[in-house]
């Protein structure tokens, strides 16, 4: 779907007369008139994945983004001159920018849009002219509620108390606790994990959601769950060994695997290494957010608005494209052996790589360390000799909007490192392979045990938005602990000191701000996280 732009306005607004008129819209599409034959349901269903595409990538603070400045991984950064709203993200601490009480209001009302979408082509299966064809009902009906699933797990972990919406409603109604938004999302994904069509992978449109993928993503779901509430199982709908089963059968059945060379997995890492690109549709991606270069300022909104961030601030240097700073914590990257290939594939380091930034001044928190897998990318201009952006290949000029990097959400090294950790009867080649491609002919075994799995967890999906989740899943306390620390920092090339305080995290357990003006609009019935 990367390639087929297509936007979707379903009139809902019946005609109104106060006369005895015949009020029957026949030139317009209404709720009533629309849902009638499969390819109403398929413009429908890519309307989902637009609502997806647009929550994720150009709505408010990108989660991604957010998730590892959260974490133990990235600093706030950003420029010096800039507002403190990173550094309150990244302390636990409104008090660092107080004006911000919306720091995630894009996001709740994107969110709640493409759920919207979900649940009004949920509401009209059954209008629908199916005939026998139950196959393609049931794949369509699949997507849409792995879409909303996927949305609503974004949602739980970074809220905890979120109003669920199951049908078409404008309704103004009280937090759901977290059990029955969990249990919507145990159902959305197991009824797509058994409803999808089977065979590889590769057999399915690219871009699609897959069974795979809902296995893989059921998987998640539940460890972090169980992990985050201390829980046994997934509110009573997937036991571990269900959710061990899921992966098992992703492994046997799907046909994904591992590329050779992890560099190959991201534009620009495989640039900086030299080595082929694997592509966006490589056998090891499980399931992505698609993006293009089509963003503008007219309300087309395909683009990767949040990669921008991660850029090195205000610079460009073949392959890096300009950005806006998000920083990399040394810790991460003096994590890595030398011998493990992920370190240069992952980091962007700047005197290691001999790269002349001059930027300093303008850089809040400097680190000298940048994120690789997710960064904009430079390009030689053919015709100029300059280096520019590489969106200008397509013909546009905004580095900001115009990325067109896609989200890979789920790689299938997580699912072996998942397998293994819910007890696979595999877990150690599981373990093993994951690591022999990072460090090829220095590969040496190590026993596969719990620490060992989340130490390597944490060098295998660095910077890709899953080590908060990861810390989080092992105990509030645990994640506190870890992300906490003092130290010093440059700052507008002056030295100041960073102070990340672990009782700031446990006492908002984890858990993000609710957008004040969706509080206000609620007339107080949503309640504020504490801590913020």
């Amino acid at each position: 779907m990367k390639n087929t732009y297509i936007y979707i306005i379903l009139l809902g607004v019946l005609s109104l007369s106060s006369c005895s008129l015949d009020t029957q819209p026949y030139t317009q599409l209404t709720d009533t008139n629309f849902y009638s034959s499969p390819d109403d349901a398929l413009t429908a269903l890519i309307g989902c994945y637009d609502g997806m595409q647009v929550a994720t990538g150009a709505s408010g603070t990108g989660l991604p983004v957010a998730s590892e400045v959260f974490s133990d991984n990235c600093f706030g950064g950003t420029g010096n001159a800039d507002g403190y709203n990173y550094a309150a993200l990244d302390e636990f601490d409104i008090s660092r920018a107080p004006s911000y009480v919306d720091l995630f209001n894009g996001n709740w009302v994107a969110y709640y849009k493409a759920i919207y979408r979900c649940n009004v082509l949920l509401s009209k299966m059954d209008q629908i002219e199916w005939g026998d064809d139950t196959a393609t009902k049931n794949a369509y009906e699949s997507e849409a509620r792995f879409i909303r699933a996927y949305i609503y797990f974004e949602m739980v972990r970074l809220w905890g108390n979120i109003p669920l919406l199951t049908e078409p409603s404008t309704d103004n109604i009280p937090q759901a606790t977290p059990d029955e938004v969990y249990t919507v999302i145990a159902e959305d994904l197991l009824f797509a994990a058994n409803n999808l069509p089977d065979g590889a992978y590769s057999t399915i449109d690219s871009g699609r959601v897959t069974k795979w993928a809902a296995k893989s993503l059921l998987g998640r779901v539940y460890l972090y769950y169980t992990g985050y509430y201390g829980a046994s199982d997934l509110v009573g709908v997937i036991s571990q060994s269900e959710a061990l089963t899921h992966l098992e059968d992703v492994i046997s059945s799907s046909g994904h695997g591992l590329v050779d060379d992890f560099a190959s997995l991201w534009p620009v890492s495989s640039a900086h290494a030299g080595v082929e690109y694997s592509g966006e549709d490589n056998e090891e991606i499980v399931f992505s957010i698609r993006y293009t270069y089509t963003s503008d300022y007219n309300g087309n909104t395909d683009g990767n608005h949040w990669l921008v961030m991660f850029g090195m601030r205000e610079f460009t240097y073949l392959p890096y494209g300009n950005g806006w700073g998000v920083t990399v914590n040394p810790k991460l990257w003096n994590a890595y052996n030398d011998t493990d290939t992920r370190k240069t594939a992952t980091v962007i380091s700047v005197d290691d790589e001999a790269i002349p930034f001059d930027k300093i001044d303008n850089q809040r928190e400097y680190t000298g360390y940048y994120n690789k897998k997710y960064t904009p990318m430079s390009m030689v201009d053919p015709e100029t000799g300059e280096t520019v952006s590489a969106v200008t290949q397509f013909g546009v000029t905004d580095f900001q909007i115009n990325q067109f990097q896609d989200y890979v959400v789920l790689r299938y090294s997580d699912v072996l490192l998942m397998a293994a950790e819910l007890g696979s009867g595999n877990a150690q080649s599981y373990f093993d392979e994951v690591r022999q491609r990072a460090y090829g002919s220095n590969f040496t075994s190590i026993n596969v045990s719990q620490d060992a799995i989340m130490n390597e967890r944490h060098l295998e999906f660095a910077l890709e938005g899953v080590r908060y989740w990861d810390l989080l899943r092992q105990g509030v306390n645990t994640a506190a602990s870890t992300i906490a620390e003092t130290t010093d920092l440059l700052s507008g090339g002056v030295t100041e000191t960073k102070t990340i305080n672990a009782a700031n995290i446990i006492e908002t357990n984890g858990l993000q701000q609710i957008p004040n003006t969706q509080i206000t609009l609620s007339d107080n019935v949503l309640k504020q996280n504490a801590g913020w």
